[in-house]
């Protein structure tokens, strides 16, 4: 199967700096696979999600994509760690904001947004206001966003860091039914081991200076999966090792 994206020997430097953040990077993402990049502060997760993106260009290697936007669909699309919701936008309308532009007629928009919003539970809340959201229902808002738009790739930049920890939980378990039944692939950063493991095909460690791949580990356990038994506290300590390598 060909790769969505394909870095190879990767690697980026800001303008002016004294070396690269991220280097030798390769590794890629395939149809329908859910891949997470985990590591610390300051090792270019970021920069690759940027990059997969086609926000930035590599200062090193390369980087291979096959996507493109076609009628009434984008090739990818963005989850941030904030949900970026527009105050000034009902909760319907935020979810139809990335298809506006698509030339799809407004019916189609609407069935959309009404699709995206019953996928993550909100259809009854679309006329809402943002700030009548609570912090998790608003991060389920910015993921109906992103799926509305029917992406090849969906691009996740550490969506759950900011809500308490019931709610990531629920959140997590809520994104793999949602991606489970969507065609698209997830690139996935977090800095939360248990999450990588929780949700991911594949872990991609990232660790160094300048950043690098430390360990690549494939996540072999059955949906839904289980965080109390042994082989799920197995993978946890090696994605672990990795980040100490």
């Amino acid at each position: 199967m060909a790769a969505l994206i394909q870095f190879q020997g990767f690697g980026f430097q800001y303008p002016g700096s004294p070396a690269p953040v991220i280097r030798d990077v390769s590794l890629d993402v395939q149809a329908g696979h859910f891949v997470a990049i985990v590591g610390g502060s300051g090792v270019g997760k970021s920069t690759l999600l940027r990059a997969a993106a086609g926000l930035s260009e590599p200062s090193f290697g390369h980087l291979r994509s096959s996507l493109q936007d076609s009628p009434g669909r984008r090739a990818n699309a963005f989850v941030f760690q904030d949900s970026r919701l527009m105050p000034w936008r009902r909760v319907g309308a935020n979810v139809a904001y990335g298809l506006e532009g698509l030339g799809l007629p407004r019916a189609e928009r609407e069935q959309r947004v009404d699709a995206a919003l019953r996928q993550v539970g909100l259809a009854h809340l679309k006329d809402r206001w943002p700030h009548q959201l609570s912090g998790g229902q608003a991060q389920r808002v910015g993921i109906a966003r992103a799926l509305a738009v029917q992406p090849d790739l969906l691009l996740m930049d550490e969506p759950f860091s900011a809500v308490d920890a019931l709610t990531r939980q629920a959140l997590q378990e809520e994104l793999v039914q949602v991606w489970q039944r969507s065609a698209a692939a997830v690139l996935f950063v977090t800095h939360d081991i248990d999450e990588a493991v929780f949700l991911a095909d594949t872990v991609i460690v990232l660790g160094g200076s300048p950043a690098g791949v430390s360990a690549r580990i494939d996540i072999d356990l059955p949906r839904p999966r289980d965080r109390g038994t042994a082989e799920f506290a197995v993978y946890v300590k090696d994605v672990g090792a990795g980040l100490q390598a």
